[in-house]
């Protein structure tokens, strides 16, 4: 069966940038001319609240028995009273939707995690729970006639996030140059391991099923590096030991295997920088930093800032669309 090629945005710890860079991204395929759905999978819902106002979101989240979230996409099976439903996604601009998150989405956490011991024992009704995502997601892919799948996800390593990665094909891993970013490689590497091999012994038991399941490749597509991080006020400079150990530690970690060979490295996807004096003026305009006119407040310096965010994220996209084999077009 063919299927729309997922890619989740992932690290495991906290500010790295995952949802601006599922934001972004989303908007810079669009207008590369790649039909794309932006998949919020984080109870926090943020993709979603930096995608829509907050009476739409209200709106969405308040009303019952209609599936414009992934919340109330899964809901039936938390209730016991059913299956998935099919998703309705929320036209953003042309050739973007967002499959919108939902805070009551952790709800689900505690019955994937009571269901795994049984998927792992082949039993369908687990299966169907924690296949829900890539079920919902290729749904919503088939509807929107998409391209590609962009899922923005939390910070953990919890059950959630392990079905979502489940039914990704690829992983990016966003990193900003600290130690934190590193620190949660040696943890993410030897887990996605051990959750795909479980995954493929799943697989493998179920060759009859009457269902389509996630091949659960979780393929490392690479990482992509903020620059110019800052925490706790720490200068800039003092990062710089942080990205000379990147490679390293993904080769390490992530692929384990020995280190790169190539300078740069071949799983660099790209560097993205922090546009923090444009941010409050794409907040308020609602649009991403390379989208924003001289309408916005983007005069003299910053509009120089959104050409060259502009030109940072359009390599960063065509970095990712040669990566997976994905034809893209010019704006």
């Amino acid at each position: 069966m063919s299927t729309i090629p997922t890619i989740a945005f992932f690290n495991g710890t906290g500010g790295v940038g995952e949802t601006s860079l599922v934001y972004h991204l989303s908007y810079m395929f669009s207008e590369l001319g790649v039909r794309v759905i932006a998949a919020d999978l984080d109870p926090q819902a943020n993709l979603t609240a930096a995608f829509l106002d907050e009476d739409r979101l209200l709106e969405l989240w308040h009303t019952e028995n209609d599936p414009n979230t992934i919340y109330q996409c899964v809901q039936p099976l938390i209730d016991r009273s059913g299956d998935i439903r099919q998703p309705k996604i929320q036209e953003i601009e042309f050739n973007l939707g967002l499959l919108a998150g939902d805070l009551g989405l952790s709800l689900f956490e505690q019955l994937l995690s009571d269901e795994w011991a049984y998927t792992l024992q082949a039993n369908l009704g687990a299966l169907r729970v924690t296949s829900a995502f890539w079920r919902i997601m290729q749904a919503a892919a088939k509807e929107y006639e998409a391209q590609i799948i962009l899922a923005d996800m939390g910070p953990n390593l919890g059950a959630i996030n392990r079905s979502i990665l489940i039914s990704s094909d690829y992983l990016i891993t966003p990193l900003m140059p600290d130690l934190f970013s590193l620190q949660g490689l040696q943890n993410l590497g030897p887990t996605l391991r051990h959750w795909r091999s479980l995954w493929k012994e799943t697989l493998h038991k179920n060759a009859e099923i009457e269902f389509a399941l996630p091949s659960g490749d979780m393929q490392p597509l690479g990482y992509i590096v903020i620059q110019h991080g800052e925490r706790f006020d720490k200068p800039v400079r003092a990062y710089q030991r942080w990205i000379n150990h990147i490679p390293n530690a993904y080769h390490e970690h992530i692929l384990d295997s020995k280190p790169p060979l190539e300078t740069p490295d071949s799983y660099l996807i790209g560097l993205v920088r922090h546009y923090r004096s444009l941010m409050i003026m794409a907040q308020e305009a609602r649009k991403p930093w390379f989208f924003l006119k001289p309408a916005d407040g983007a005069t003299g310096s910053h509009g120089k800032l959104v050409q060259f965010a502009y030109q940072n994220f359009k390599e960063v996209a065509l970095s990712i669309a040669q990566r997976i084999h994905l034809e893209v077009g010019e704006p």
